[in-house]
């Protein structure tokens, strides 16, 4: 585990502040290795190679690299569904079809993502999907995720809650971003699986 967090828990915009600030540091080939590594990994879950419908996203900048994974579920035969942002940060899907089934979208203000360019399917697609993985800036040991804040994968989840589907939900991070503890709240539900390049970690009790 690391030590971010341990002597006490940070308010979530600290957490948030130290780990994008170590992200920022990292050096392009280390985050390219780390994307390859975690590809890896990931594909090894039963959750994914069993997925017939996979919700995932795509990776920015010095993020957990996610765009080799997708290829490769994408080749398996997998339907893998990636995220449109909408103006309330709500989030709509699209189909992947490789890498030019992305564009660049400037959201504002915000981040610029890749997203999909074919039919946009409703923000409901989601609660088909086997599987869910959870872009997010740690994990602590009860399998509670830190976000970037912006509220869009909170929306995912309760909408996952109401229509009471259980996929896996699975968060792609580096070693260093596994921490003792994040800030809660009643609402959030713990992850099952984490996968780092160095390996899985999962959480029992999981409801």
């Amino acid at each position: 585990m690391s030590h971010i967090g341990r002597a006490a828990e940070p308010d979530k915009r600290t957490l948030r502040r130290e780990i994008l600030a170590v992200r920022g540091r990292l050096p392009a080939d280390d985050v390219q290795a780390a994307s390859a590594a975690l590809a890896r990994r990931a594909l090894d879950l039963p959750e994914l190679a069993q997925a017939g419908t996979v919700a995932a996203y795509v990776s920015v900048g010095s993020e957990p690299g996610t765009l080799a994974l997708l290829d490769t579920l994408y080749a398996r035969g997998a339907r893998v569904l990636l995220p449109a942002l909408l103006p309330d940060n709500d989030l709509d899907w699209g189909a992947y079809a490789g890498e030019g089934s992305l564009a660049r979208v400037q959201h504002g203000g915000k981040m610029t993502l890749l997203e999909p360019i074919g039919e946009r399917l409703g923000p409901d697609a989601v609660t088909a999907a086997d599987v869910v993985l959870l872009p997010g800036l740690a994990v602590d040991a009860r399998g509670m995720r830190l976000g970037r804040g912006g509220g869009s994968y909170d929306r995912v989840l309760a909408r996952l809650e109401d229509a009471g589907a259980r996929p896996a939900l699975v968060v792609l991070l580096y070693d260093s971003e596994l921490v003792e503890r994040v800030p809660a709240e009643a609402h959030d539900r713990p992850v099952h699986a984490v996968v780092t390049p160095s390996g899985v970690r999962r959480f029992t009790g999981d409801s």
